[in-house]
């Protein structure tokens, strides 16, 4: 715990903090500040013009301040003179309603005051590509079913090892590096935390991943289906719930597969509030490229496309692993780190509080089962997504409509762009029509 930036910029050498906030896109806004000054920085923030970043504001509101938490303090292993801070925006004295880490943080007391902990890991796909993103860097990485393949791996070795050594200096628990389901994908796991940490270190994941790429000449994409043929970028979250005596309340020796009443309450919720819970988890037009997908050179997407749940099955979109935890499938890399954990805690909480049944747990392969007409199935776009979110009344309640209506209405200014950019494929398909 750090109780003095001033003491800690001076005990660890510390010349410059980023004072970084999270946009309501996922984008990371950050100040760099130096060491002599963080001391008044830590008291009053940071000022930004919240106009400028993806924030529900106009250029007429005044100067939005983002304090820095000082517990979430990473000092850059590879640029250490340079200290890491997560912060959260104020305006005229109050906490800004629709910050991503404000909202997380509200849910989770919510949760808390309900004598509920969610605990959180992620596992954070991402493709190495070539500085101009016009295709993956490897030009051997070309197995059609390339998962695991050491050759490939062990071609990033210097990459791949540099992150995962950060990581262990960090104190993350890292565990396994893999090469992943398409060509140029990789995958690195570290130990799950409580959701706001892990929220946290997912943001600085990701920017350290591309810091690290862009030292080795390359870069890095967490975009959900950034080449058509191969599988997409997930970012499954692992969940459980904890009580405030340190015990996990989703292990029953009684219950089906070993899980509690609980979890399968917490299942129910989140499986209730999908077609919502997409538009956080799901939040780009290029996201619906992933979960609606085709079969992919590897054979399988790996993402889920109907809204059900099975015991250690990955064509489903929760999977049920062991009896500690269970994985949900459907987020993405364009997942905003503090509102996908929000998103989860909110939905699974109130499945918990209002016993929400998960119905029948499916045992078959969702990828070539073509029976089973009456699944429900995932949101086809953005759109459909957002107007899910418009009319649940769940996820409004723990987020607070302030920031559903911001967040739908910035959104929808996305989408309207996009809808607005004519293809070659319309010319193609309509010119002579």
């Amino acid at each position: 715990m750090v109780a003095d930036l001033s003491f800690a910029a001076e005990e660890l050498g510390i010349k410059y903090f980023l004072i970084s906030f999270t946009d309501v896109f996922g984008v990371v806004r950050s100040k760099l500040v130096p060491a002599h000054a963080i001391a008044d920085m830590e008291g009053s923030g940071a000022s930004f013009a919240g106009f400028a970043a993806h924030m529900d504001m106009t250029p007429a509101d005044p100067d939005m301040f983002s304090i820095p938490d000082p517990n979430s303090l990473i000092q850059l292993p590879w640029k250490p003179e340079v200290g890491w801070l997560a912060s959260d925006p104020y305006m005229n004295g109050e906490p800004v309603g629709h910050a991503p880490r404000v909202v997380l943080k509200r849910v989770l007391e919510r949760a808390r005051t309900a004598g509920y902990f969610v605990k959180s890991g992620v596992e954070a796909e991402y493709f190495v590509i070539l500085p101009d993103g016009s295709a993956i860097a490897d030009s051997a990485d070309i197995q059609p079913k390339p998962c695991y393949d050491q050759q490939a791996l062990m071609r990033r070795y210097d990459l791949i090892s540099e992150i995962c050594d950060y990581m262990r200096e960090l104190d993350w628990g890292p565990y396994q590096n893999d090469h992943e389901d398409a060509n140029g994908q990789f995958e690195m796991n570290w130990d799950y935390s409580d959701a706001l940490q892990t929220a946290d270190r997912h943001t600085f994941f990701k920017y350290m991943v591309k810091s690290i790429a862009e030292n080795h000449g390359l870069r890095a994409t967490f975009m959900p289906k950034p080449f058509p043929h191969l599988t997409g970028n997930g970012c499954h979250v692992h969940a459980s719930v904890w009580n405030d005596g340190g015990e996990n309340l989703f292990p029953h020796k009684d219950g089906e597969l070993g899980l509690s009443d609980t979890a399968y309450h917490f299942i129910g919720g989140v499986l209730a509030n999908a077609p919502a819970l997409s538009a956080f988890t799901n939040p780009v037009v290029n996201s619906y490229k992933r979960i609606n997908a085709p079969p992919t050179l590897s054979g399988a997407t790996w993402s889920p496309n109907t809204i059900t749940y099975g015991g250690n099955n990955r064509t489903h979109m929760i999977r049920i692993p062991d009896d500690q935890r269970i994985e949900i499938r459907l987020a993405d890399g364009a997942t905003n780190p503090y509102l996908v954990q929000a998103g989860y805690a909110a939905a699974g909480v109130d499945g918990i509080q209002n016993r929400i049944d998960p119905g029948k747990r499916l045992d078959t392969n969702m990828y070539t089962n073509k029976s089973m007409h009456d699944v429900p199935k995932l949101p086809e776009n953005l759109l459909d997504s957002l107007r899910a979110l418009g009319t649940n009344k769940i996820l409004s309640d723990w987020f607070g409509p302030d920031f559903v209506g911001s967040y739908i209405k910035l959104k929808k200014e996305e989408w309207n762009s996009y809808t607005q950019h004519f293809t070659e494929w319309e010319r193609t398909n309509a010119l002579d029509v």
